[in-house]
């Protein structure tokens, strides 16, 4: 073949070959262009700054999240629509509630336990009852560090869609003097199998920084037990110069207004006194010395062998608050927190250690079981305490934990805590305007009253 036939054909294959790259260019810019401009022009949503979304439908158990768990997720918004097509509309909810509020008790409601104690709040208000709302609209609370607090929000929440709590309520945003209400509460925690109610309270005229004062409620809250046969005992709040002088007068007053009503909590000591029991939150906050004035018999204003003589409840939070029943003269401790791990008294493995310290002293050890814990919606920056719900079993666990120790009383941290999540108040699934809140599901919206009766029975066979 001659030199110049093989260079023609070089020249020849050389084009060839461009042409396809060319071409193959040519159509790859056309599917990247093409897939470009679909992408642009499906809409998207950004949910408002809330926490990853709960993960039930699997069960997966995670560790506790970090910080970088909780930023906003981008969801499209014709996915969030139709999810938000299977939730009740408001309509839909206000029926479904009101079916249930006028009921009376029946005799198919388990009989109530009264060992097994469930922490309550009535601070709740709406424009309807209140004049306006009363700790739905909860402040975001700005962290301690001026550094940290500038990261996030401010402001206060705006109900009846935007509330202070990362689960919505099945009743929606009620005030806690509805009479309605109340029945529904008194109804369904007849139903989870409890027997005492641990009422959150403060002295008259007194309130939370976020409330407005609710010991008139009182009054209403033990009819309304009384009518579902359940008892009221009150677990006293903190306030501005409480100490064991105030907390006197508190005991003189809560015995000499409430100590007679049927529905009324007394324990029955081991010497056969019927004596009520007062569960104090932060005892800690006054020393044990000062303490040991009220609840020693050699006290300076001891109540002990008088008419106003109680079993009080410290709540245990370090390992040193052994000396509030050493020194201060509680009759036992409890625990509070749903935070396994968050405090000493909250760590489920130290429960047996704290049932030693009950054994020792003659005292009574109530560990406090949740069904998980979080705050973010009023402590945005808290996302290191929050404890998943793993689909109930969280719950589980704690419950095991405490039947483990075998106690005489259970407590249980909370019935409507809502802005700690540490709720097992029905809750249903809620969306609107970017908000969207945390539910139970794949579970029904009481699956943490049947879960917790389901733990009651397994209590009441541990102590046959």
């Amino acid at each position: 073949m001659s030199p110049l036939r093989f260079l023609r054909k070089r020249r020849i294959l050389y084009l060839l070959v461009l042409c396809l790259f060319v071409l193959g260019c040519f159509t790859a810019l056309k599917i990247l262009s093409s897939s470009e401009a679909e992408e642009e022009s499906k809409p998207k949503h950004e949910l408002f700054n809330k926490p990853e979304l709960e993960e039930t439908v699997t069960g997966r158990v995670s560790a506790v999240p970090s910080e970088a768990d909780h930023d906003a997720h981008k969801v499209e918004d014709k996915e969030i629509k139709q999810d938000n097509q299977m939730f009740p509309n408001e309509s839909e909810t206000k029926q479904l509630t009101a079916n249930s509020l006028n009921e009376e008790p029946d005799s198919s409601l388990p009989e109530p336990n009264y060992n097994i104690h469930i922490f309550y709040y009535a601070w709740y208000g709406n424009p309807e009852h209140d004049g306006r709302y009363v700790h739905w609209n909860h402040q975001y609370l700005p962290h301690w560090n001026p550094d940290i607090a500038k990261q996030y929000q401010k402001g206060y929440h705006s109900p009846p869609d935007d509330i202070g709590s990362n689960f919505y309520p099945a009743l929606g945003p009620y005030s806690s003097k509805d009479p309605k209400v109340i029945n529904e509460h008194m109804r369904q925690m007849r139903t989870a199998g409890v027997g005492v109610i641990a009422l959150s309270w403060y002295p008259p005229g007194r309130a939370d920084s976020e409330g407005i004062p609710s010991d008139g409620l009182v009054p209403s809250l033990l009819n309304a037990a009384a009518k579902y046969r359940l008892k009221v005992t009150l677990h006293i709040e903190p306030y501005k110069g409480r100490d064991d002088k105030t907390v006197h007068s508190d005991v003189k007053y809560i015995i000499d207004t409430y100590g007679k009503h049927e529905a009324f909590y007394k324990y029955q000591t081991a010497d056969g006194r019927s004596l009520p029991m007062l569960y104090i939150y932060d005892s800690y906050h006054t020393p044990a010395e000062a303490w040991a004035q009220l609840m020693t018999t050699d006290g300076s204003h001891s109540v002990r062998n008088t008419p106003y003589d109680c079993i009080f409840i410290a709540l245990m939070v370090e390992m040193n608050h052994r000396k509030y029943i050493d020194t201060g003269g509680f009759d036992g401790f409890y625990t509070y927190f749903a935070t396994d791990k968050f405090t000493y008294g909250s760590t489920w493995r130290f429960w047996p250690q704290l049932k030693s310290i009950a054994e020792q002293t003659n005292t009574l050890f109530i560990p406090s079981v949740g069904p998980g814990y979080i705050d973010t919606a009023v402590r945005p920056w808290n996302s290191a305490n929050m404890r998943l719900r793993n689909g109930g079993n969280y719950y589980r666990n704690s419950w095991k934990a405490a039947l483990q120790t075998s106690p005489h009383i259970i407590s249980i941290t909370s019935f409507n805590e809502w802005h700690e999540g540490t709720q097992i108040e029905k809750a249903i699934p809620k969306w609107s305007s970017g908000l969207f809140y945390k539910d139970y599901s794949p579970n029904a919206a009481d699956f943490y009253l049947k879960l917790t009766k389901e733990f009651v029975e397994k209590f009441v066979a541990v102590h046959e």
